[in-house]
C-alpha cells in the first residue's frame, strides 16, 4: 500500500486523522513520587540525558521501549520512545510503536476502572462480560495521539497489518466506525485469518447497522475459531438485526451450548435470547435464560431491567418491582428504569411510590410525558 494512503500529501491525500469524538469530560490523574532514596537517581538520569548520545545508545531505548511494552510498563515504555523520537524525528520505527503504547495505555485504564466500578459495586463477577461505559475524554485525546504518530510513521514506511488493527482500535475508541471498518478491512486483506480482527470487523459493520456484512465478519471469525463464544453471540444479534428471529435465536443457544461445562459463563447469550423471546412476546420462555445471566453476574442492570419487563407483562407485580428498583441501584441515572418502575408501583396501590417514580422519570428524561409501560 502507497505511503500517501496513510500520510498527509501536498496533494491532500487523505490521513489518519480523527474526524468525531465523543463527549465525556473525566479524566484519569497521573502523580509522580519522588523519594530521597531516588535522588541521586533523578540527579544522574539528567546528566545522562544532557550528554551526546551514539546512535548504539538510542537504538538501545527503542529495544528497552519495546521490552517495557511487552511487560506492560507503558508509561516508562512511552517515555523512552518519545526520547528516542527527538533524535530520531523520521523513524517509522519510533512512531509506529508510540502509537501501540499510547493504546495500550488506553486500554489499560479501561480494564482498571472497569475493574474498580465492579468492586465499588461489591464483586467482581462477570468484570469483562459487557462493554463498559463511553471512555473518558482525555482517551479519546490519547487516541488521537496513536492516530497522529501512525501517519507520522507511514510517511515513512508501509504500516503493518498490526499497526492497522491499532489505527481501527483508535477510531473505535472516538466512535468513527467508518474509519474503523476501513482499516480492519485493509488489514483482514494481509492476514485473512486472523480471527479477531474478523470479530472486531464484525462488531464495527453492527455498529454501522451493516448486519448482513456483521454477518459474514462473525462467520469468518467463527471459521478460523469455532466455538468463540462472542462471535456466535454476536451472529445472532446480527440476525437479529435483519429481523431473522429463528436464526438469532439457534445462534444464542448455540452460544449457549458451547460453555455448558464452563465453570466461567458469559452471560450476553442468555440475555440476548431473552430479550429476543420478550420480543416474541414469550415472556414465560425469557425468564429462565434471564435468571442464569443473573447467576453469572447479579451486577447487570440490564439484565434485572428486562427480567422486571418480563414479570410486569406477566402481572407479577411484586417480582417485577423487586427486580427493576434492583435495576435502579445498579443504574439509578437510567431514565427509562424509573419510567418502568413507576406503572408497576401504581398497579400495586403505592401510590406515593408511583409518583416520585413518575417524577424522577420526568426528570431524567426532561418532559412530563408519560411514563412507559413495560
Amino acid at each position: 500500500m502507497p505511503f500517501a494512503t496513510f500520510g498527509e500529501t501536498s496533494s491532500g491525500t487523505e490521513s489518519l486523522t480523527v474526524r468525531n469524538a465523543l463527549q465525556n469530560t473525566n479524566k484519569v490523574l497521573w502523580a509522580l513520587l519522588l523519594a530521597p532514596p531516588f535522588l541521586f537517581l533523578l540527579i544522574t538520569s539528567v546528566w545522562a540525558a544532557s550528554r551526546p548520545q551514539s546512535s548504539g545508545q538510542t537504538d538501545a531505548l527503542l529495544s528497552d521501549a519495546k521490552t517495557l511494552l511487552r511487560e506492560s510498563k507503558f508509561s516508562e515504555a512511552e517515555r523512552l520512545v518519545r526520547e528516542y523520537l527527538k533524535s530520531h524525528p523520521n523513524s517509522a520505527d519510533g512512531h509506529f510503536l508510540l502509537g501501540h503504547v499510547l493504546f495500550r495505555e488506553i486500554q489499560a485504564e479501561a480494564i482498571l476502572d472497569r475493574q474498580l466500578a465492579l468492586q465499588a459495586q461489591g464483586g467482581m463477577g462477570g468484570a469483562m462480560a459487557t462493554p463498559g461505559p463511553s471512555l473518558p475524554k482525555d482517551r479519546e485525546e490519547k487516541a488521537k495521539a496513536s492516530l497522529e504518530e501512525f501517519t507520522a510513521g507511514a510517511k515513512y514506511r508501509n504500516p503493518t497489518a498490526a499497526d492497522l488493527k491499532i489505527v481501527a482500535f483508535d477510531y473505535i475508541v472516538v466512535g468513527d466506525y467508518p474509519d474503523a471498518d476501513k482499516w480492519l478491512t485493509k488489514m483482514l486483506e494481509w492476514t485473512p485469518s486472523d480471527s479477531d480482527g474478523w470479530y472486531n470487523l464484525g462488531r464495527t459493520k453492527y455498529n454501522e447497522n451493516r448486519f448482513a456484512e456483521a454477518i459474514n465478519a462473525f462467520q469468518q471469525c467463527l471459521k478460523h475459531d469455532p466455538g468463540n463464544i462472542k462471535a456466535e453471540d454476536n451472529l445472532g444479534l446480527s440476525f437479529a438485526g435483519l429481523g431473522r428471529n429463528e436464526e438469532a435465536a439457534a445462534a444464542y443457544q448455540q452460544a449457549i451450548d458451547w460453555q455448558a461445562q464452563s465453570l466461567a459463563k458469559n452471560p450476553r447469550p442468555y440475555i440476548d435470547l431473552g430479550s429476543l423471546l420478550i420480543d416474541e412476546n414469550r415472556q414465560k420462555d425469557s425468564v429462565p435464560f434471564l435468571l442464569q445471566a443473573i447467576e453469572i453476574d447479579p451486577r447487570d442492570s440490564k439484565t434485572h431491567e428486562l427480567l422486571g419487563k418480563a414479570y410486569t407483562r406477566l402481572e407479577e407485580f411484586p417480582r417485577a418491582q423487586v427486580e427493576l428498583e434492583k435495576a435502579i441501584e445498579l443504574s439509578p441515572q437510567t431514565p427509562n428504569l424509573h419510567c418502568m418502575l413507576a406503572p408497576v408501583y401504581r398497579k400495586q396501590g403505592l401510590a406515593e411510590k408511583a409518583k416520585a417514580e413518575y417524577d424522577r422519570c420526568a426528570t431524567l428524561t426532561g418532559s412530563r410525558s408519560t411514563p412507559q409501560t413495560p
